[in-house]
Parts: C-alpha cells; sequence; structure tokens
C-alpha cells in the first residue's frame, strides 16, 4: 500500500508540474487564474500518458486558412504570425520535456477544408496554407509538432464529398445546437464570436449590413456543426489525446484554451490577423490595417511577414 500511494504520489506531481507550464497561457474568460487541480480532465488525461512514461499528446484543431478579407491579413499563406505561434507551442513541448524526459507532442488539426466553403475561402488556398505550415515546421525544426488535416482521414476525395461525409458522420443537429447557444453562456459566446469573425471577413458584400449579419449567423450555427464534427473525428483519431483549442473555455472544461499570442481580445488568432512587432520588442496580433497605420511591412523568404513598429 506505501508503495501504490508513494508512485500516486508521484503520478498526481508530475501531471500537475505538466499542467502548471501551459497554466500561464489558459485562454479563458473567466477573470481569475486556477491552480492546476482546478482542472481535473487534463491532469487525468497527462496522467494516463505519465504513468506509460510515454510523451503527453495534445490536439489542436485550428490553423485553418488565413481570413479571405485582405483588410485583416496580408494574404492566403503563413506568416510570422503562425511562425511564433507554431515556435511556442514546441517550446512548450521542449519546456515540458525538461521537468518530464519522455516530452510531449502536439498535433495541430487543421480543419481549414471542414468548412471552407462556409468562410468563402478556396480549397486550392487551404492546401496551400496547410502545405506551407509543413514546411515551415520541417524548416525551423519544430519536431514537437506535426500537422493533420481531412487527407490524413478521408485521402484524395473531392472537398464537397469529405465534408458531406464529416457532416453526416459526426455533426450535432442544428436545432439541438439553437437550443444549446439558447441555454448556454459559453456556446452563445462561441457563437457570437464566429458570427463576429464571419462578418468581418466577408470583403466583397454588395447587400446591406443587416442582410450580411443574418447570413453570417446563419452561417455561424454551420460552422459550429462543423467544427464539432471535427472534433469528434480527432477524438476518434486521437482518443487519448489532452484537448487544446484556440477559443476561450471556461475554467474545468473537457477543452483547456491555449493562447498562441498577445492579442487585443480573447478570440484574435494569427488566421485572423497580422503580426505587428512592436517598439518595446514584443509582439502582438492585430487586423492588418491597424498593422499599416502603426509600422512598416517587412519581407521574409521574399513574401509579406508582418510589420515593424515606427
Amino acid at each position: 500500500m506505501p508503495l501504490t500511494t508513494a508512485s500516486d504520489t508521484r503520478l498526481t506531481s508530475i501531471s500537475a508540474a505538466i499542467l502548471n507550464i501551459l497554466l500561464p497561457y489558459h485562454r479563458t474568460t473567466d477573470r481569475t487564474p486556477a491552480p492546476a487541480d482546478a482542472f481535473p480532465h487534463q491532469l487525468r488525461r497527462i496522467a494516463d500518458f505519465v504513468r506509460d512514461g510515454a510523451p503527453v499528446v495534445f490536439t489542436l484543431p485550428g490553423f485553418p486558412c488565413k481570413s479571405p478579407n485582405p483588410a485583416k491579413v496580408l494574404g492566403y499563406l503563413p506568416d510570422q504570425g503562425e511562425r511564433l505561434s507554431l515556435t511556442f507551442l514546441h517550446t512548450l513541448c521542449t519546456e515540458i520535456e525538461r521537468i518530464y524526459p519522455p516530452g510531449a507532442h502536439v498535433i495541430i488539426c487543421s480543419d481549414g477544408h471542414v468548412f471552407g466553403d462556409l468562410v468563402h475561402v478556396p480549397d486550392v488556398h487551404i492546401d496551400a496554407y496547410a502545405d506551407e505550415l509543413r514546411v515551415l515546421m520541417a524548416r525551423q525544426g519544430l519536431t514537437g509538432l506535426s500537422l493533420f488535416d481531412l487527407r490524413d482521414v478521408l485521402g484524395d476525395l473531392d472537398h464537397d464529398t469529405k465534408r458531406a461525409h464529416v457532416h453526416h458522420r459526426h455533426a450535432p443537429a442544428v436545432d439541438a445546437l439553437r437550443a444549446e447557444i439558447r441555454a448556454d453562456d459559453h456556446a452563445l459566446a462561441l457563437y457570437r464570436g464566429i458570427t463576429r469573425f464571419l462578418v468581418e471577413d466577408t470583403a466583397d458584400w454588395t447587400g446591406t449590413r443587416s442582410a450580411l449579419q443574418r447570413a453570417c449567423r446563419q452561417r455561424a450555427y454551420g460552422v459550429i456543426q462543423r467544427s464539432r464534427a471535427w472534433g469528434a473525428l480527432t477524438a476518434e483519431h486521437h482518443p487519448r489525446a489532452v484537448r487544446l483549442s484556440i477559443h476561450p473555455q471556461p475554467i474545468g472544461a473537457p477543452k483547456f484554451g491555449i493562447r498562441l499570442l498577445d492579442a487585443p481580445d480573447a478570440w484574435t488568432t494569427p488566421w485572423h490577423s497580422s503580426a505587428l512587432h512592436r517598439a518595446d520588442g514584443t509582439w502582438t496580433l492585430v487586423p492588418r490595417a491597424t498593422a499599416a497605420r502603426l509600422g512598416r511591412l517587412m519581407y521574409h523568404d521574399g513574401r509579406p511577414s508582418h510589420f515593424e513598429q515606427h
């Protein structure tokens, strides 16, 4: 009995130490930081890997594609925002390895194809974005990361067939989703956040503002349905993984929200913005139009990359 207790204590201690590395970057709308023991779901998942002496596997749905609005982003390929964010995730893995030698691995579950038709981004741009992420990881030696997308699941089927397959198999019914959004503040915040992104990302709308908002509210339901479907599919393929999220998550939720880079609000991501290198040496994410007012455009490998503050 004493041996088991000592073993359990060590397991709990290592799992909490691993989670403590992530806690400073918890993306949440909760005002007060919480200790590791407020995240029992994540601690259980981490402990499963630690018990086996295996690398801790995290899945992070996100990095879908760039916003189609040129006032927000520099183009349809990854830029400094993605480079900084992926480097940050890799650094988390190396920090975990320092205290837990088997280390950690983050699987970027790139979900652009899942809802590309709803966000009005061409599939060829989504492929190019994901392919460039893979090149970036290899070139920068980000061995703690890998990328998983619909091509890994359904191969060379055409994109509409893939989307229909995932939606049919895994998406919740829209009526159930509406009821959840009416009843749950977190679901409502997500719905409003996605609606706002869809409105902002529509660069060529010729109708009225109210008609655009109506259309985006409808599309937001579809985006959430497909996002849930992708979450279910990635859980099927990576059933033991600790689930990260690029969206704010409440303390103790099954998903752990992770902040990739500093930004003015909790919803901003590298693919909805441009990176600005501030005069004090720090980085932030802001819309391209804002960054262009504050700084000058910089290039990396011959492509627009980020802005340097004046």
